[in-house]
């Protein structure tokens, strides 16, 4: 049986609030950077709900004894955010993963073989940037189960690109808009954020 791109898109309302945020072409570069954050904080806490690796623990606690779950903290978790928006979305998933290990600069030369990894990219459009992420991770002998993807925003064309090559990838996504402009941008989707993020800085000097 063939395998189905899985995308989750989790009917919360904070995640529902600050996709409104960014869609919002009056919302000023401060607020749009915070917006991402927000989503990548509550997008990243729906993806490691059944994915974060952990196991039974024995305490003893005052009155007895007991079995709890932990973390499973010999298993190395990479970040790789696609700039520059996905590493604003990692900002605020790195309040969910704090001991996750950032990669700054795409995939790194060597990746554990036990390895899970999180890919942050602001938008998945055409599909193409994400594509090249995946192929890397696919050189690199990552397995596609050991692989979440975190976006504010997919297109229907992004998605059945990804699918095509990576069927068994899982993306937790804000939304899904239909349709595709001239461009190659999402309509009607949240701006480009290269240049709104850069609005926030130059307002800041």
């Amino acid at each position: 049986m063939a395998m189905t791109l899985k995308v989750v898109v989790p009917p919360h309302p904070l995640i529902a609030h600050w996709l409104t945020m960014l869609r919002n072409v009056s919302t000023p570069g401060a607020l749009y950077s915070t917006g991402l954050e927000e989503l990548g904080r509550w997008l990243t806490y729906e993806a490691l709900r059944e994915w974060l690796p952990t196991r039974q623990e024995a305490f003893e606690t005052s009155h007895g004894k007991g079995e709890g779950i932990v973390i499973e903290a010999n298993i190395p978790l990479l970040a790789i955010p696609n700039m520059p928006g996905g590493l604003e979305l990692w900002q605020g998933g790195r309040n969910v993963l704090p001991n996750a290990h950032l990669c700054i600069g795409g995939v790194p030369n060597s990746i554990e073989t036990n390895a899970g990894v999180i890919i942050y990219v602001d938008q998945i459009a055409t599909g193409r940037s994400l594509l090249q992420t995946l192929l890397k991770l696919h050189e690199k002998k990552v397995e596609t189960k050991r692989v979440r993807v975190i976006t504010s925003l997919s297109s229907n064309k992004g998605l059945t690109t990804i699918g095509e090559s990576f069927p068994e990838l899982t993306i937790y996504s804000a939304c899904i808009d239909a349709e595709l402009n001239q461009n190659g941008e999402i309509v009607p989707g949240i701006g480009n954020p290269a240049l709104r993020l850069n609005t926030r800085i130059a307002g800041s000097n």
